[in-house]
Parts: structure tokens; C-alpha cells; sequence
């Protein structure tokens, strides 16, 4: 087997493997593009026909044909994986899916960014927004890296696009003070437990529409995080917490005393429906013990907030608690467990925003403490030299 290079730009390369002949005698190449020095290019060159009988005729199949395979491929969540194919189907093969896989350039992929974000919208209306782009992004890319990986590409042309710029949404939580305003104001409603959870355990939303009974110790004071519910085209769905396990949460004699009375409560109303209250029961339920759909708790949230100030969204709330822990000097390790993070790097990178307080008020206890020691030793041993 044969093959050439062929010098496109400074630096860049067309690596050219002849295949031999076609039926009626017309010659079968394969091209790949190469970024590098000529010595670099040859070793490719030398390395692919090393490698040609490992390296697949993919022929005409497009990115479309691929992408549509490999999405169903994908072992995640099925809310992510509906996420997935919705970008793939209605986003990325209508603008790239003719092109052939093994022709497709970053500059291609670039443009298609460009006409995203002036009019990518389905409905006609506008650009879709930079996180919106930046998440096809992420995509394209896993799926071409595992085209590279499958040898159905030599490089991966994601190396060569940037993504959009995404502005990172500004943090909002709540003091202390609003904090246990809000619980007063919203004791009323059936938005109590779910606020009270994540204010004052961190839980997440969908933690809060699977919590069982059963998890919940309130003699111990402590709380199994163990499922998460998330909501899909085909109904409800249960699944582990988003970091993979579950984790445990001491609970505070406030929270232990309100879901005393909160249980009592759902006792009564479940004996007016014919139900009983067991382990495999809910903590926040319908009146007749029905799951609650985690997508409601956020609508109904939105609608009682409407008009206070400041606005806050419901998953604010779990933030507040994360920001009431570091605030009171509570270990960054001992949080991220709380929180159900998979790092303490995790934790601290979202909650940076804590730490200078932080940071000046540890300076401040050791410099005093130091001071002490110091003083302490002059008293004891006088300012002789030693």
C-alpha cells in the first residue's frame, strides 16, 4: 500500500492513502487532514498505512447516519438521553447531517455556531442562546471522539472549534434573616416541606419529589438520600442521586420537629382517602399519597414567588443552605457530603464566592492566636535571646 502527502498551507497537510483500484479500473484514495511539521506528517502518513486494514471503509456514510446511531447507543439517564436526541435530530443533523463524516471540518461546525445563535430557532424567532449552541457543543464533540476512537476518523475536527461564550449566571441565595422569613411566610402552603428541605438540608429538587418515610430516621435525626425523580416523556422516573450514591443528612431538632408534625398530618389526610402511611410512602405527596412530578413543584414555586423580592429560584434555596454552612465555618468536606457534590474541588468552586469572608476570618483567628502564644511566651520567659 502506497501513500502521499501533499502540502495544503504552512503547517498544513493532505495525508493521501492509495486503496487500489475500484471495480472498472478507477483509482479508491482516502484523505486526511493533518495540522504539524512534514516529519510529523509522514509518521502519520507511515502510522495510517501501518494501520490500514484496522482503518474502515466508511464510504458515504454521513454525520447524520452516524450521530442517529450513536445516540441511541448512549447509556444515561433517560431524561438526558430524550435531551440527546432532541439536539441531535432537531438541531444537528438538519444543519450537518448530509456532510460525510469523514469530510467534515471544524470551519463547518463553526458556521453552523454562527447561524445557531443569529437564527437557529425552530420557531423562526431569533438565535438560539450561547448555552443552548454550547451544549450541542459538548455533544458534537464526545460523539467525534468516540468516532475517532471507533477509527471511523483519523482526528477529531472539534480540536479545531472553539464553543460560544457563555456568561455564568450571577448566584442568588438568601441570608440567614430571609431564610427564616421565607420559611415563616411559606409555612402555610403546600410548599412547606419542600422549602424546609432545601433550605436547611441542601436536598435537590428531584431528591425531594423521591424521599420515602423509609429514609427518613427521626429518631436519629437523620435523613437517606437515596433516589432522585426526574420527569420524562414516558412519566416519572426514579434513579440514583446525581452524583451516583446516596448520602446521609443529620437533621437539625427544628426540621426533626416539623416533619414530626408534618408526618402526623399526612397520617390524617391519607386516612380520610381509605390510605395508609407506610415506609414506601412519600414525605411529599398528594393528599392522596400520589408522587408529586418534580416539574409541579417548580411551577407551583415560580407562581407563589411571583412577587417577592429578592427572586430567587427554587434551587437557590439548596444553595442558600451550601452558603449558610460555609459561612459558619462549617468544613468545605463536610458540605460537599451534605450536598451530595462527587468532589469537595466541586463545592469549593461553586461556592468561591464564600470563601474571602472566609478566608479573612480564619486570617484573623490564627493571627490572634499567634499573638497569644507570643505574649504568653514573653511572660514566661522574658525577652532574653535564646
Amino acid at each position: 500500500m502506497k501513500g502521499h502527502l501533499r502540502e495544503r498551507s504552512p503547517g498544513k497537510w493532505a495525508i493521501v492513502i492509495d486503496l487500489g483500484p475500484r471495480e472498472g479500473g478507477r483509482r479508491r484514495q482516502k484523505w486526511f487532514a493533518f495540522h504539524g511539521t512534514k516529519r510529523q506528517a509522514q509518521n502519520e502518513l507511515h502510522r495510517l498505512i501501518a494501520k490500514r486494514e484496522t482503518l474502515p471503509d466508511t464510504g458515504k456514510q454521513t454525520l447524520g447516519q452516524y450521530l442517529d446511531k450513536w445516540v441511541d447507543e448512549q447509556r444515561i439517564g433517560a431524561r438526558g438521553l430524550e435531551r440527546y436526541k432532541e439536539i441531535v435530530r432537531r438541531n444537528i443533523i438538519p444543519a450537518l447531517g448530509h456532510i460525510a463524516l469523514a469530510k467534515l471540518t471544524g470551519e463547518q461546525i463553526s458556521q453552523h455556531y454562527t447561524k445557531a445563535l443569529k437564527n437557529g430557532r425552530l420557531d423562526g424567532k431569533g438565535g438560539l442562546s450561547p448555552a443552548s449552541v454550547k451544549y450541542q457543543h459538548i455533544l458534537l464533540k464526545k460523539a467525534l471522539k468516540d468516532a475517532v476512537r471507533r477509527t471511523l476518523l483519523v482526528r477529531n475536527p472539534m480540536e479545531f472549534v472553539d464553543p460560544p461564550h457563555v456568561e455564568e449566571p450571577m448566584m442568588r441565595t438568601l441570608d440567614l434573616d430571609q431564610a427564616a422569613r421565607l420559611i415563616e411566610d411559606v409555612r402555610p402552603t403546600r410548599l412547606f416541606i419542600p422549602v424546609l428541605l432545601a433550605l436547611t438540608c441542601g436536598l435537590r429538587r428531584g431528591e425531594i419529589a423521591a424521599l420515602r418515610w423509609a429514609n427518613v430516621d427521626l429518631d436519629k435525626a437523620t435523613l437517606n438520600v437515596v433516589e432522585s425523580a426526574e420527569h420524562t416523556s414516558a412519566g416519572i422516573r426514579l434513579k440514583r442521586p446525581k452524583s451516583g450514591r446516596g448520602r446521609v443528612i443529620d437533621l437539625s431538632n427544628m426540621v426533626v420537629s416539623e416533619l414530626r408534625k408534618h408526618r402526623q398530618r399526612q397520617e390524617s389526610q391519607l386516612e380520610k382517602v381509605g390510605e395508609r402511611l407506610t415506609g414506601d410512602s412519600f414525605v411529599y405527596a398528594r393528599e392522596d399519597g400520589a408522587r408529586i412530578n418534580p416539574v409541579r413543584l417548580t411551577d407551583w414555586w415560580i407562581s407563589w414567588s411571583a412577587n417577592r423580592k429578592p427572586r430567587v429560584r427554587f434551587h437557590d434555596l439548596r444553595h442558600a443552605h451550601a452558603t449558610h454552612l460555609l459561612s459558619q465555618g462549617v468544613h468545605p468536606k463536610v458540605a460537599q457530603e451534605r450536598l451530595g457534590h462527587s468532589s469537595v474541588a466541586i463545592t469549593m468552586d461553586i461556592y468561591s464566592h464564600v470563601l474571602p469572608g472566609m478566608g479573612a476570618e480564619a486570617a484573623k483567628k490564627v493571627g490572634d492566636a499567634l499573638t497569644a502564644a507570643m505574649v504568653k511566651g514573653r511572660d514566661e520567659g522574658g525577652d532574653q535571646p535564646r
